[in-house]
């Protein structure tokens, strides 16, 4: 087997990774890289591999960095299917036209500024029309379901606890009559977080992609955020301020609405308005609501003692869809929380209410998600003094605060554990979709529990396993 690391390499957003089995060619996620614009449109515009040559495709889960380049995968003359869980197909079908919708409109908003300074139209890097076409290859399985994408290679998902429908990639080959095992993590999620089922282990691998986002990093236990959640609100809304959340549309908008409401009925934060403004959130809420199969027991507990049955809204929360509903929230003036993706700022309607509130010294801009490096929120939570929005320069004056317990990734012991509850542990093992430092601290973990051999793959590079 030949392994090719085109993605998520050293870094922590484009998962791609090309596995050669017996000739044929499976793709593991085919996820947008972000960061530094220029750099970031050039790779995600055209893949470092001949899209015609590949076989079949493995989604993990829908977030945009494992999910988000699949568009320019089937436009670029792919051919066969995509496989994943139903939920990921589902969030997919909202998360991809999201996205290319984002795409044609932020092109449409540059071009006319470019123009009237005499440059050249910039193109989105796929259309609602791509989008739309990618979904035509999907094709979904359930957690445990072994299914067989290219010929004599069997793949079983098992529950990643990362977002809704998100999954470990079992994959079952032979080579010369030798059979082996590889298995890739996704994106493995925290235990005992609310909402979705904690990760499952997996017993045995001879071969192991695992991510390695908060490696030698530690979270905060989940209570701790919901009350720095309440702190945050509290002094924002004693300075008359409005609170902007940029969060992920899938998974955590989900759970800091859900914490929210927990804390309005406790009477812990004032009930003011709260807006989650995005219409992929609101569409990803309603799958939410399709896949209670998803669910932990105490999601399902709560749900039978809600009166309403609903988690995730109350009569003073908004989900805003229209556009002009959406600009009409930059003229209130009254303390008030918005919710809006994108969870890096890099794109969507977020950046509208930081273009209006960034400056303002009463508001508070809270991060509750991973910031990778170059992007607007990182450049934000860093501290920079002056951020540019839409090519315009503003100073952060602004409140910047951030929760780490929100995050909806493993933390360094939970990424060490999956490896060590292995029974029979890997030969080789690839530690990806991190930054360096974090994969340096868990390349050192995982040789302490007596793996061999881990390495840290660099993008582009090609490993063969005999």
């Amino acid at each position: 087997m030949q392994i090719q690391f085109w993605g998520a390499a050293r870094t922590v957003t484009g998962s791609m990774h090309l596995l050669t089995i017996n000739s044929k060619r499976l793709l593991l996620d085919c996820g947008l890289y972000q960061g530094k614009r220029d750099v970031a449109n050039e790779r995600n515009s055209q893949l470092p591999f001949d899209a015609k040559s590949v076989d079949a495709c493995v989604l993990s889960h829908a977030h945009m960095d494992h999910s988000g380049t699949l568009p320019v995968l089937t436009r670029s003359g792919f051919e066969g299917d995509i496989y994943c869980t139903s939920a990921t197909r589902d969030l997919s079908a909202v998360m991809l036209r999201d996205s290319a919708h984002i795409q044609e409109s932020d092109a449409l908003y540059l071009n006319k500024r470019r123009a009237e300074q005499g440059l050249p139209p910039v193109k989105p890097i796929y259309t609602e029309a791509d989008a739309t076409h990618a979904l035509q290859h999907f094709v979904a399985f359930e957690y445990h379901r072994p299914f067989e994408p290219i010929p004599g290679v069997r793949v079983t998902f098992r529950d990643a606890g990362h977002i809704l429908g998100s999954a470990e990639v079992i994959v079952d080959y032979a080579e010369n009559n030798q059979k082996r095992r590889l298995v890739f993590s996704g994106d493995l999620g925290r235990r005992h977080l609310p909402i979705l089922r904690d990760p499952e282990s997996v017993e045995e691998a001879d071969v192991l992609i695992t991510e390695g986002t908060y490696g030698g990093r530690h979270h905060a236990p989940i209570e701790d955020a919901r009350g720095e959640l309440a702190q945050i609100i509290v002094d924002t809304y004693e300075r008359k301020g409005i609170v902007i959340i940029p969060a992920f549309a899938v998974g955590r908008t989900q759970e800091v609405v859900y914490d929210l409401q927990q804390l309005v009925n406790e009477n812990r934060i004032p009930d003011l308005p709260v807006y989650v403004d995005s219409p992929l959130a609101t569409n990803v809420t309603e799958v939410f609501r399709l896949h209670p199969e998803c669910y932990d027991d105490e999601m399902r507990a709560y749900l039978d003692t809600d009166p309403d049955g609903n988690a995730f809204g109350w009569p003073r929360m908004t989900y805003v869809r229209d556009t002009n509903a959406s600009k009409a929230l930059n003229e209130r003036t009254e303390p008030s929380i918005i919710i809006a993706a994108s969870g890096m700022c890099e794109a969507g309607r977020v950046l509208h209410h930081l273009m209006h509130h960034i400056e303002d010294p009463r508001a508070t801009i809270l991060f509750v998600g991973y910031q990778a490096e170059n992007t607007l929120g990182r450049k934000i939570l860093d501290g920079r003094e002056y951020v540019k929005i839409f090519g315009e320069e503003y100073q952060v004056r602004a409140q910047v605060k951030k929760i780490e317990g929100y995050s909806g990734h493993g933390d360094h012991n939970d990424l060490v554990g999956f490896a060590r509850n292995m029974v029979r542990k890997p030969d080789h093992t690839y530690v990806v979709h991190a930054e360096m430092e974090a994969a340096l601290a868990l390349q050192t973990a995982l040789k302490g529990i007596g793996l061999k051999d881990v390495v840290i793959p660099d993008r582009g590079d090609t490993v063969i396993i005999d």
